[in-house]
């Protein structure tokens, strides 16, 4: 499931039992929470030209867990749908043994294996008892150098997979417009869908191919937790010595344009009654979000700090309005571009109009921001950043594509960038001119023409020119 909160927006996932906790928490000693933060990291190792990693609390954990991080993500397919469908062959039948027998072995270990899907990575990840990491990194190998695409298992196993979660996708107002809104944003690569469809059919022949070009080694990562870098490096020596192929990937996923528009579509008839009407107001940025607009989200809110209240954010308020509604800021960073928006929800598809004025207006005005918000906002975005690898989402999509620029950088890194972040710098956020790459998600994000996506009710939901955008 696709849920709302920033991390897992772009998170496809499939698993067995549900995840165990990949992270223990910190160590509770006197040392200040920025050095038990730094404590946390490993650095970069090479291990049979595959680059490792491993995150190890303070206390020796009784669990580990270790996934596979490849730059096979819906961005990098080479026909629409193929990576979903990679994703969904993952522990099927290898030469060390069949679907069967490796699921009847993880459970005779108590391991739980799982795997998931976002734009730019798919994560193959194996949580396991301290101890057994020799047996479940041979499973990990024997996917990405064996594995068989029976075209038997595709149609059995694999195709009802695929149609129950892109079935899923359509019923879910909110996951189906934030999938159109990067469609719409950027059309190709990073706007490739995280769903196969059935226009657009894909054989066991197609996934193979795919794979091949996708599981070189050059274009694989792996992270642990719970164990030490040293021992995950020499883990990956043996299993993977000769296993995934060799030399670089032929994948490429484009360089990234944003373009914005608008797509509107009808609430889909297999929604469930607790569907509600949906609009995403969007805007995209390439190369790395600044620091203005890391704080941005926060500055606009959408979530209370406190149980039982609206909360006193702009997108807060505006939500208040409505009962039932809910308005959401989001930052969704990707190698090379960004995408920041609101997403905003309501039990009717007028309720989601009302609020989408009153979060238009909060857009525009969030260049005159006081400086008591703007500190808020920066304090909100620090404790993100320094909390974003404690869950399981957030190491494995976070740490894990860090792993291929050789370094993860820690929580705290981001610190001295953002306390720089001023009312005044803000508010150029909508004055500024383009200037590089690196600043244009800040100074050129709200010049640009806006992604506006609406599902539900055609008739009453606003298009971007009548909510002022």
């Amino acid at each position: 499931q696709v849920h709302l909160h920033p991390s897992h927006f772009s998170l496809l996932s499939t698993s067995t039992p549900p995840l165990m906790s990949l992270l223990t928490r910190l160590s509770r000693g006197r040392a200040p929470a920025t050095s038990a933060l730094k404590r946390a990291y490993a650095s970069v190792a090479d291990a049979s030209g595959v680059k490792v990693a491993a995150v190890e609390g303070g206390a020796p954990p009784a669990t580990a867990s270790v996934t596979v991080v490849v730059k096979a993500g819906s961005r990098y397919e080479t026909q629409p749908g193929v990576a979903h469908v990679l994703k969904s062959f993952a522990f099927k039948s290898t030469d060390a043994g069949s679907a069967l027998k490796t699921a009847r072995e993880a459970e005779l270990y108590g391991g739980v294996l799982s795997a998931a899907l976002s734009r730019e990575h798919l994560f193959l990840t194996a949580e396991f008892l301290r101890g057994d990491e020799a047996h479940f990194l041979n499973v990990l190998a024997s996917v990405l150098s064996s594995t068989h695409f029976y075209p038997h298992e595709y149609a059995e196993l694999v195709l009802p997979t695929i149609q129950a979660e892109s079935l899923s996708a359509l019923a879910s107002p909110t996951t189906l417009a934030l999938d159109l809104a990067h469609s719409t944003a950027f059309r190709r690569g990073l706007g490739n869908s995280l769903f196969a469809s059935p226009h657009s059919p894909v054989s066991a022949a197609d996934v193979k191919s795919f794979a091949q070009k996708a599981f070189a080694k050059s274009n694989i990562a792996v992270l642990g937790a719970g164990l030490s870098t040293d021992q995950l490096a020499k883990a990956v020596q043996s299993a993977f010595g000769s296993g995934s192929a060799t030399g670089s990937s032929g994948l490429s996923g484009g360089s990234t344009t944003y373009y914005g528009g608008e797509q509107r579509v009808p609430l889909d008839v297999h929604a469930g009654p607790s569907a509600q009407p949906t609009l995403v107001i969007a805007y995209g940025s390439t190369g790395a979000p600044s620091a203005d607009l890391k704080a941005l989200p926060h500055l606009l809110g959408g979530v209370s700090a406190l149980k039982w209240t609206p909360g006193s954010t702009p997108l807060s308020l505006a939500a208040d309005k409505v009962p039932g509604a809910s308005a959401k800021a989001f930052l969704l960073p990707y190698s090379d571009a960004s995408l920041f928006g609101v997403v905003v929800t309501a039990p009717t598809s007028e309720g989601v109009a009302a609020v989408a004025k009153d979060v238009a207006a909060a857009i525009k005005a969030a260049g005159s921001a006081k400086d008591e918000e703007v500190k808020r906002a920066v304090a909100k975005a620090k404790f993100a950043d320094a909390t974003v690898l404690e869950s399981s989402a957030g190491l494995i999509a976070t740490a894990g594509a860090s792993l291929f620029s050789g370094s993860i950088p820690s929580p705290d890194s981001s610190f001295a960038a953002l306390q720089k972040v001023s009312a005044s710098s803000i508010g150029k956020v909508r004055e500024r001119r383009l200037v590089s790459a690196d600043t244009q998600a800040a100074s050129d994000l709200f010049k640009q023409k806006p992604t506006v996506v609406a599902v539900g009710d055609l008739n009453v939901l606003p298009y971007a020119d009548e909510l002022g955008l």
